[in-house]
């Protein structure tokens, strides 16, 4: 006869970013943060809180917000509607946070760390995609010629399928 079935405790991680103009970079931190915890957790800025990286974003909230929902590796989206990790984690009560290792070492993350580990929550940095960045492509699409004329199919009707 069996003994009773012990259920494991479910790792919960938390990783949260902006995610304007969503590229292969974010698609990489969040799959590899998937694979270390059970549940993902993503919290997806807020436009009001943006200005912190002293920018506007080119996708609305809403609309990033879905995009994070729809992927695969996340189980579940929430705005993020506070910068401070450990205010996020007081809600949510996340057992591992993940980020980009280009936060390393940085003054506010060895705060977060030393805060979340009283906790006994464990950040873990992910590696950055290097060669790729919101920033990098918004910079591009400043540079970027203006079109000289409307898209080829704008005004056109839609064909019937």
């Amino acid at each position: 006869m069996d003994g009773p079935e012990i259920k494991k405790r479910q790792i919960v991680g938390y990783a949260s970013g902006v995610f304007d103009l969503f590229h292969v970079g974010h698609l990489r931190i969040l799959q590899r943060a998937k694979a270390l915890c059970d549940r993902l957790i993503v919290g997806v800025t807020v436009d009001e809180l943006v200005g912190y990286k002293n920018q506007k974003v080119f996708v609305p909230f809403d609309q990033r917000l879905e995009i994070i929902s729809g992927l695969k590796a996340v189980d579940l989206a929430i705005p993020q509607d506070d910068l401070d990790k450990f205010v996020m984690w007081k809600k949510l009560k996340f057992d591992v946070m993940f980020i980009g290792d280009d936060w390393f070492e940085t003054g506010r993350f060895k705060d977060y760390e030393r805060k979340l580990k009283s906790v006994g929550v464990k950040i873990v940095y992910l590696p950055y995609t290097t060669g790729i960045s919101t920033s990098g492509l918004k910079s591009k699409l400043g540079t970027a010629a203006p079109r000289s004329s409307p898209h080829p199919r704008a005004g056109r009707k839609k064909r019937k399928a």
